[in-house]
């Protein structure tokens, strides 16, 4: 795992050594993307240009951007294969299928909170 001083985002105060464990967690699996390429992932490999197609919004700068930050994370993995063209194939390591039930518990909060304000907005 790398220093966690700076990145791609800017400055961090992290560092592997001093880190919170949530802020740690937070760094890693923050952004806008990151969740959405593993709920992705967790149901199944995908190479990347149907990874791509079902990403609305994302570009291709961004996304490789993401997958290369995930696998130096050790949360995904790439194949690459002797197609011709190549065809890259990602998947999700055993550190990353263990990030899924929290994925799962952060999508169930959001639906909640979302419910929540719907409600909150017939009333207005």
């Amino acid at each position: 795992m790398s220093d966690f001083k700076s990145d791609q985002y800017g400055p961090c105060t992290l560092t592997v050594k001093h880190a919170c464990p949530i802020e740690l967690t937070m760094h890693i699996m923050g952004g806008k993307w990151k969740g959405i390429i593993l709920s992705l992932l967790s149901k199944s490999p995908m190479y990347y240009n149907a990874m791509r197609r079902e990403i609305p919004g994302i570009t291709q700068r961004i996304l490789t951007l993401q997958l290369r930050n995930m696998e130096k994370n050790g949360l995904i993995e790439r194949e690459e294969t002797n197609d011709n063209p190549k065809r890259v194939l990602y998947y999700l390591t055993d550190l990353g299928e263990s990030f899924v039930p929290i994925l799962k518990s952060l999508e169930k909060w959001g639906n909640a909170y979302i419910s929540q304000q719907e409600e909150e907005l017939k009333k207005s």
